[in-house]
């Protein structure tokens, strides 16, 4: 299988100010998905204009006919799987069934209190992630669910008439974790890692290469555990926290052999952030789009 090619566009630019630009650009350069990122607000952009993930991805859903939209990563931080669902199937329907929701159990950064809560501990997020990820597979597959759990209820929520791709759209979910992973291969369709996080500041890319084996084989023997074919779940990972960070990105060379290197770890998408001048995803928009017209045909 060649290795495909993504992009993650981060919703921080008015849609008339260079956002629809991107998305459009994008499908010209042939990236397999677009993504963004559904968040309140992130990181070093929070004093800075960002918009919402579903809005951005019908936008862009209306100025493309051909490339895959999605999250990277929708969490329970603030979302509620009955209304998220109702968004996911109308997103469905509008693309012409080219969604894929990435989600994750979510972190400890603003949108973890923006409604007012206590951050969560992450064995309270794991517990929660557990919750909603069921559910909303439920949801997306079911015409009406009914449902009381610990975190979350449903009572006869419809979703008439379902998903455009069947028996619901795809599901690509981010763990590094037991839990999470087993939740992936009962429930995924593709596998979600950016490394370990651990090895962002002080580590080196082979240190980064070790830990992603060791989290690969760790989906290996889950797979095997629950009985899903792992051949079955692609394997994505999003670049940007490895030790690498934007290194690949400075070179068409630099970054087929990254991604050559990640590919033979059993990886099936790559998924780069558009650059972003004066940030952590500032690179070349040159040498950006070189690799994204150059760069799959060398990784086939």
């Amino acid at each position: 299988m060649s290795l495909r090619l993504s992009t993650v566009i981060l919703p921080y630019r008015r849609w008339h100010e260079g956002g629809r630009s991107a998305w459009t650009r994008a499908e010209q350069l042939g990236f397999h998905t677009a993504y963004t990122y559904d968040h309140l607000s992130w990181r070093t952009f929070r004093d800075g204009p960002w918009f919402g993930a579903v809005p951005t991805l019908t936008a862009a859903a209306g100025v493309t006919d051909r490339l895959r939209l999605g999250t990277l990563v929708t969490s329970p931080n603030f979302r509620h799987p009955v209304t998220l669902a109702k968004e996911l199937i109308s997103l469905d329907d509008i693309s012409g069934g080219r969604v894929t929701l990435g989600i994750g159990a979510g972190g400890s950064g603003f949108d973890a209190t923006a409604l007012g809560q206590e951050p969560w501990t992450p064995r309270e997020r794991a517990d929660r992630f557990a919750e909603f990820v069921p559910l909303l597979d439920r949801l997306l597959s079911e015409d009406a669910v009914s449902y009381e759990g610990d975190f979350y209820s449903a009572h006869e929520a419809r979703n008439i008439p379902g998903c455009v791709q069947r028996p619901r759209l795809p599901f690509a979910v981010a763990a590094t974790g037991p839990r999470g992973m087993r939740l992936a291969a009962r429930f995924g369709q593709a596998w979600v890692t950016t490394g370990d996080p651990k090895l962002y500041e002080n580590g080196t890319p082979e240190q980064s290469i070790q830990a992603i084996r060791g989290q690969a084989e760790r989906l290996d023997d889950i797979c095997a555990e629950v009985g899903r074919d792992m051949t079955d779940l692609d394997r994505v990972l999003l670049t940007g926290f490895t030790p690498d960070r934007v290194a690949p990105l400075q070179s068409l060379n630099a970054f087929v052999d990254f991604a050559g290197r990640h590919g033979e770890l059993g990886f099936t998408e790559i998924v780069i952030h558009w650059p972003i001048p004066d940030s952590p995803f500032a690179a070349d928009q040159k040498v950006f789009e070189q690799i994204a017209m150059e760069a799959p045909a060398q990784l086939r």
